[in-house]
């Protein structure tokens, strides 16, 4: 941990990565034919699936979500949130989950060793997960190139991924009370991953949505939404709300 965080706050050399709304008179009337009523009861049956389709559909196709609070409480204060204790009241950061996804257990070795706080992962596939780490003692981010490379040096299986992306996509944006994320996309040989990291309250925050290729394919639309779920909370406000 010590030479993690002494290559964090001194990067060496950088990853390559691109930054990248009136009535008439009466008329004579044909009738038509009658149909039969089996016709007649086939187009009735034939309308109503036509006005209800889409909307089941729509139901069905929309995954339910649900927000995790994150307390980012050191190896030392491991399980310290019982009894009473609300940790919405005490998380310093909030993620969404898919209904149905499992949480891992991490253990106080694991949080001490390598800084995860919490891992959620897709019980059909547990390689699809998502899953966040975090360092005391930074009140800054380094250049954008240098957080990752540096990330890297305590995950063997993002190395890999870097190793064998053509490239690596990132970003910076604010939100609104003006704090800098970086965001990075790896589009590996194997895997696709998603990464958020920030800063606050002297700690370095680092979210990871992560999936093999053919399970990105199928779901890439609700782990970009977890993606961007991410977010650090303001002490000084209350946290978000469940959506």
């Amino acid at each position: 941990m010590t030479m993690l965080l002494a290559s964090l706050l001194s990067p060496s050399s950088p990853l390559p990565t691109t930054t990248t709304s009136s009535s008439t008179s009466p008329k004579a009337v044909r009738l038509a034919p009658a149909k039969p009523l089996a016709a007649t009861l086939a187009a009735v049956a034939a309308a109503g699936i036509l006005a209800l389709s889409p909307a089941t559909a729509t139901a069905e196709a929309e995954a339910e979500f649900k927000v995790y609070y994150g307390t980012a409480a050191s190896a030392a204060n491991y399980g310290g949130y019982g009894g009473n204790a609300s940790k919405k009241d005490a998380a310093e950061y909030v993620y969404e989950v898919p209904e149905g996804w499992k949480e891992r257990l991490v253990s106080k070795v694991e949080k001490g060793t390598n800084g995860t706080d919490s891992e959620f992962f897709n019980p059909r596939k547990r390689s699809e997960r998502e899953y966040l780490t975090f360092l005391a003692g930074f009140r800054a981010l380094a250049p954008v190139g240098a957080v990752l490379d540096n990330l890297a040096l305590s995950d063997v299986g993002l190395q890999d991924q870097i190793a064998s992306a053509d490239g690596v996509l990132s970003t910076e944006r604010k939100d609104g009370g003006g704090q800098l994320y970086y965001e990075y996309e790896i589009a590996g040989a194997g895997a696709h991953s998603l990464i958020s990291v920030t800063c606050a309250r002297n700690k370095l925050y680092a979210h990871f949505v992560t999936a093999p290729n053919p399970e990105w394919s199928r779901d890439e639309a609700v782990l970009r939404r977890l993606h961007q779920s991410f977010k650090t909370v303001d002490l000084a406000g209350a946290p978000p709300a469940s959506s």
